[in-house]
């Protein structure tokens, strides 16, 4: 379970790591209102969960009443990287001279979790692990004994932090790792962590994703999560239908069976020069009605131009899928998406025989399917 950035910079002020004065509007009054009582300048941020809000247009600094309205009014219903805009989160605009990020996740390839610090703060830090992997200072830690304070101090002396910022940065490290621990964390994140002109540090972002397999243990968060999810449709449709449903920034809907092979047809997209636009995994034994959810998940997702079917049967019966693609497709009257359908494994034959061909695309290899269902795509972006 995502947290909205209001979410989780909640659970971190609640936890002792500071945090900007903030209040969350849903109207262009409101937006005036919380700014007149935190006093500008404030920023306008879009509650929406996706990254580079910024350069999409959806945060804005405002000094006074006239900006505000007109951010707010700019911001408030837009579509940012295909989600609707219906919150804004209006906080206390920081007077800073540095950005640093700090982040806990699990490692799995070693197995443990892992603590981090950058002084390469306020970008994508995915972009900085690839192209300066030696800006981010890390520490494993066994979960039984938790993180030493020796090895917050490390990472931050590791990653370059000024000695005059070392206990406060540490400090929020530490309480980032334990919040993750305590709250069933699968990654929790500061980015940025922003330096005052006072030299004290200020958590201008907040990243916190829940176990969802956890959640019974976290009462407090599971509440939270009914509203989380309230300002997508989208990650209600998801949640309606018990899919874990991935959105990412490309126009190439994917749908597979198992996440390695959804992960390798998002691999093949790339490869092709298509861009992915979701990860959906219909999982094991998916029945023709599960098929059609699937299918009406991706194409209620606005930046999908066509959709790649991928299933290797195993448990899923290859005849059952082409089912759910068949009724699900049969509702329109006209198919609002070209579909490209590839079947393998257990009664692939059967499948593709009851395939309409006048709804979809077959293709026999994964190959074919891909680069198919990427020309569609190129052609509707032409």
């Amino acid at each position: 379970m995502k947290l909205h950035e209001y979410q989780a910079k909640q659970v971190f002020a609640d936890a002792g790591i500071p945090t900007p004065a903030s209040q969350l509007a849903s109207d262009v009054d409101g937006v005036v209102a919380a700014a007149e009582e935190i006093g500008y300048p404030v920023a306008i941020k879009a509650q929406v969960q996706v990254g580079g809000r910024g350069k999409a247009g959806g945060i804005k600094l405002v000094d006074d009443e006239a900006e505000a309205r007109e951010a707010a009014d700019a911001i408030l219903g837009m579509d940012l990287k295909g989600y609707h805009v219906d919150r804004v989160l209006v906080e206390e605009a920081v007077d800073f001279t540095n950005e640093l990020y700090v982040g806990v996740t699990m490692d799995r390839g070693a197995g443990k979790p892992v603590a981090m610090v950058s002084t390469k703060g306020g970008v994508d830090i995915e972009a900085v692990a690839e192209e300066t992997p030696e800006a981010i200072a890390s520490e494993h830690i066994d979960p039984a004994f938790g993180m030493h304070p020796y090895q917050a101090r490390k990472a931050v002396y590791d990653a370059g932090v000024d000695r005059e910022l070392a206990r406060d940065v540490s400090s929020v490290l530490t309480t980032l790792y334990q919040l993750w621990d305590d709250r069933d964390g699968s990654d929790a994140e500061i980015n940025p962590l922003m330096v005052t002109s006072d030299d004290e540090v200020i958590a201008a972002d907040a990243v916190m994703n829940i176990d969802e397999d956890a959640l019974f243990r976290q009462p407090e968060l599971s509440a939270m999560e009914e509203e989380a999810a309230s300002g997508d449709e989208l990650e209600q449709k998801a949640d309606e239908y018990s899919f874990d449903y991935v959105r990412l920034e490309g126009n190439v809907g994917i749908i597979g069976n198992g996440a390695g092979l959804v992960m390798t047809t998002l691999d093949l997209v790339d490869h092709y020069g298509g861009e992915p636009a979701n990860f959906l995994d219909v999982g094991g034994g998916a029945k023709a009605a599960r098929i059609a959810n699937a299918l009406d998940m991706v194409f209620s997702d606005e930046n999908v131009d066509s959709v790649v079917f991928n299933i290797f049967g195993g448990i899923t019966r290859g005849d059952e899928v082409a089912k759910g693609i068949n009724e699900a497709l049969e509702q329109f009257d006209e198919i609002p998406k070209p579909v490209v359908v590839r079947l393998a494994g257990t009664n692939w034959e059967e499948g593709m025989e009851i395939l309409n061909e006048d709804l979809v695309t077959v293709e026999q290899t994964l190959e074919d399917a891909v680069q198919r269902a990427v020309e569609y795509a190129d052609e509707v972006k032409a």
